[in-house]
């Protein structure tokens, strides 16, 4: 079987799995939270070297209730303060990154401040590791990462562009590019320029079933299909 370097996944459909059972849309996040972890062990024992999720755009951010928000801020601050008290990263040797500019959008919540320092730290003690990468975007949008990494090349002037420049001002420019997407939920389509540089020339991968309900199972028919697709690259 033909396994991607690099898995980009768009987790949707949390709040829709939670409605159809009744009950707060936000207790779908803490059900879709506990998929994270499975998915990115499956898919390291599978020899995946780089597995990135979006955990929340800016709008998602911006634009849902300040409770949601809160209870993701707290979703995340939890599973990272445990994996950094247990040491889960270090001992898989798990590179962690945290992308976005949920920081900046969150700054006046009191939370900010302690998942700020927990990802710090997190990032500090793996960042030697390079065989198994996992990173969350959280308040990310592709229309701006390419727009700052526009405004960045603008100030170098003399310089030629090519596309090695234009990938080392992204955001995300030290991941390399994404060989497959995924999308669960049901709905195929992109949503805020999702790391476009870099799925230039991934191979997408739409199913129905919503995120919290997305397994193992599910995952071993996407990398199939994966699998038995031919990469022509323009050839």
């Amino acid at each position: 079987m033909t396994i991607p370097n690099h898995i980009a996944i768009i987790p949707d459909g949390n709040r829709r799995w939670a409605r159809g059972r009744g009950m707060e849309g936000s207790l779908g996040h803490e059900e879709g939270a506990k998929r994270f972890e499975e998915i990115a062990e499956f898919l390291f024992h599978k020899n995946v070297s780089y597995v990135t999720f979006w955990a929340a755009s800016e709008d998602n951010i911006t634009k849902r209730s300040k409770h949601e928000v809160r209870f993701l801020v707290s979703l995340l601050q939890k599973w990272l303060a445990k994996s950094l008290q247990e040491k889960t990263f270090v001992k898989n040797k798990t590179r962690f990154r945290m992308i976005g500019r949920w920081d900046i959008l969150l700054a006046k919540e009191k939370s900010t401040s302690a998942l700020k320092e927990t990802i710090k730290q997190l990032e500090e003690e793996t960042k030697g590791f390079s065989k198994k990468n996992l990173t969350i975007l959280f308040g990310y949008d592709g229309r701006r990462e390419m727009t700052e990494g526009i405004e960045d090349i603008k100030k170098r002037p003399s310089e030629k562009i090519t596309y090695e420049m234009v990938h080392k001002t992204l955001w995300t420019g030290d991941l390399p590019l994404v060989d497959f997407v995924i999308r669960t939920g049901g709905e195929p389509h992109w949503s805020a320029g999702f790391m476009m540089w870099h799925t230039a020339n991934a191979q997408f991968y739409f199913t129905k079933t919503l995120w919290p309900n997305f397994k193992k199972i599910e995952l071993e028919k996407a990398l199939k299909d994966f699998s038995e697709r031919e990469r022509r690259f323009g050839k």
